[in-house]
């Protein structure tokens, strides 16, 4: 396995009797964009709240980059960037200084810190936007400045966990490039979304989560011709019974 790649190997994650994440194991390639699909409450944002170290697992483990999440979870945070599924920002900062607030947490060159804001407001459409305070942003801004938040620091691997829900259409749309932009310079990306044509359009493969568990692991391509679908919902529903959005 590469330096940036992931590997999952028998993860659970309980709280209480539920079980969130069942006995799950996957891998994700040196520059690869992999999707993570399934409904709500699949133990998706729970697997990543898991490999970023946000959470830990009540047995099983995940190499992040080479390194073991339960002895070198410092090592693997060098590595990463995270865009939550729920925003972490600061109101009453404009966008511009939420950004340059999270790359001095990661030690970013002041040169350099100036120079990425910039590029990355750019290519989410957020320079004119940038200089207001982001508890004024809409739903859609927030996801954009939470993108450049979370890849402030170049990392080599990316966890995007619905990055653009929340989004008009336009804005879907530039995000679609920024991260293909990520896989172009052969950075790492696990994205999970519950629109199926994003997971199509982006994805090199992708894995269905139900109860905690990979139930098929393909490229999209694969799926939909394994299971005589038109998109990967009709592969989900023919799989579970259930649509990937509940």
């Amino acid at each position: 396995m590469k330096q940036n790649g992931i590997k999952v190997q028998n993860l659970f994650k309980k709280f209480g009797d539920f079980t969130a994440v069942n006995d799950l194991s996957f891998e994700v390639k040196s520059g690869e964009l992999f999707g993570l699909l399934g409904p709500n409450g699949a133990g998706k944002t729970t697997a990543i709240s898991i490999m970023t170290g946000l959470l830990e697992p009540t047995s099983g483990t995940a190499f992040v980059g080479g390194f073991d999440i339960k002895s070198h979870i410092n090592e693997i945070r060098k590595l990463i960037g995270v865009c939550p599924q729920e925003p972490a920002f600061y109101p009453y900062l404009t966008g511009r200084e939420n950004v340059e607030l999270f790359g001095n947490l990661h030690n970013v060159p002041k040169k350099v810190l100036k120079q990425r804001t910039e590029e990355l407001l750019e290519l989410v459409g957020l320079v004119e936007g940038a200089t207001r305070r982001a508890g004024n942003y809409s739903g859609g801004m927030i996801r954009r400045i939470s993108l450049v938040m979370a890849l402030i620091n170049d990392p080599e691997i990316a966890f995007l966990d619905e990055p653009t829900v929340a989004m008009d259409p336009q804005s879907r749309r530039a995000t679609w490039g920024f991260v293909k932009n990520l896989k172009e310079r052969n950075k790492t990306v696990i994205l999970t979304t519950h629109y199926i044509e994003e997971a199509e359009a982006l994805c090199d493969r992708v894995g269905i989560i139900d109860e905690g568990k990979i139930i098929a692991l393909n490229t999209p391509q694969a799926l939909m011709q394994e299971h005589n679908a038109n998109d990967l919902e009709g592969v989900f529903l023919k799989i579970t019974g259930k649509k990937i959005r509940e």
